[in-house]
């Protein structure tokens, strides 16, 4: 690899990795040396739909593509269960790794991958977005800089319509990755819940103690709408409502965050529908009005982020530690939903 470009491999040509590709294209400091998918339909779409892919190797399996083209660095994209075989076996390989969320599916898997890129010295990185999106840089410079005080309470709603998109495409015959628990590992808790439970541990950054949770699955086989209450080690507290069966436009999300401290509070809304600008407000105990909180950071992609990490132009903002916390809480929950008990965190090792 040389100190201004990076070799990247594609693992996973579905939908998602497309979004990728259209970031990954308009950077100069990228080559796309290759790319994986076993439908190789997809081979043609992504060489389709971006012209600069025409002569782009494809193969049929990562062991292939990782042989094949020697990549200094690998994008992830597939259902969750494969993300722990595919993410070590790239840092075997000698690639960094940007693996999309859930980094995987057990605290066991998330440990696994931590062994193994301490061993290869790699970068590994969760394409959990928003740690580089201006809003929840705010946030985190709010929290971390005491103008809360200490965080005491956390109150957050996320609903998606997921559960009528899922269940439209298994009434055509064609069931989503997504309703197969053995490639999903779970339901809409381990999909975009979690982006909301990672996003709340990170810019807090507390960590759990113990869980309790209830969820619904309806015919699914997996959880659709979780409740889930949280006991965090520095007496903090949290009740979280993640909603899979919920009205809405297409897939976006609507969430509702408030992060409460000593001394004040942080709101954040968004309301769902694309290209809605998130609000955020800070207010202080005793203070009428809400408080100026300064301009916004420059936000990034995650995409760039990852290159600017391999390049040493930045530090990693979503290391593998963030997945390690949010399965530690996902992991909790499931066990607590299916046993009707309150689950201690460290039970599930760390």
């Amino acid at each position: 690899m040389s100190d201004t470009r990076v070799r990247i491999g594609l693992i996973g040509l579905g939908n998602n990795m497309l979004s990728h590709i259209g970031r990954l294209v308009q950077m100069p400091e990228v080559e796309l040396v290759g790319g994986c998918d076993p439908v190789t339909d997809m081979h043609a779409r992504a060489r389709d739909r971006f012209p600069q892919l025409a002569s782009m190797p494809t193969f049929a399996t990562h062991e292939e593509l990782l042989r094949g083209v020697a990549p200094d660095a690998v994008i992830i994209s597939t259902p969750h269960s494969y993300h722990r075989d595919q993410t070590v076996a790239s840092l075997e390989a000698g690639a960094h790794a940007l693996v999309e969320k859930p980094l995987v599916n057990s605290v066991r898997e998330a440990n696994d991958v931590i062994r193994a890129r301490d061993a290869s010295g790699k970068v590994v990185m969760v394409s959990y977005q928003r740690h580089t999106q201006a809003p929840y840089l705010k946030i985190k410079e709010i929290i971390d800089g005491g103008r809360i005080g200490t965080v005491q309470m956390i109150v957050a709603l996320q609903n998606q319509m997921w559960y009528a998109g899922q269940m439209n495409r298994v009434r055509q015959g064609n069931v989503p990755w997504r309703m197969q628990a053995h490639l999903s590992g779970g339901g809409q808790l381990n999909d975009s819940g979690s982006h909301l439970v990672d996003i709340l541990l990170h810019v807090t950054g507390l960590e759990p103690s113990h869980v309790y949770a209830a969820q619904q699955s309806f015919d699914a086989g997996l959880d659709i709408n979780s409740a889930v209450t949280v006991r965090f080690t520095s007496g903090a507290q949290a009740s979280l409502s993640i909603v899979g069966n919920a009205p809405g436009i297409g897939g976006a999300v609507w969430e509702d965050v408030t992060i409460y401290g000593s001394e004040g509070a942080i709101y954040y809304r968004m309301m769902g529908q694309p290209g809605f600008e998130p609000f955020v407000e800070l207010r202080r105990i005793g203070e009428n009005d809400p408080v100026d909180m300064g301009p916004l950071a420059q936000g990034t992609t995650p995409d760039q982020h990852f290159v600017d990490v391999i390049l040493g132009k930045s530090v990693n903002l979503a290391p593998a530690e963030c997945g390690l916390r949010v399965m530690q809480l996902s992991e909790a929950a499931w066990q607590s939903a299916g046993t009707g008990q309150v689950v201690e965190v460290a039970s599930l090792g760390h």
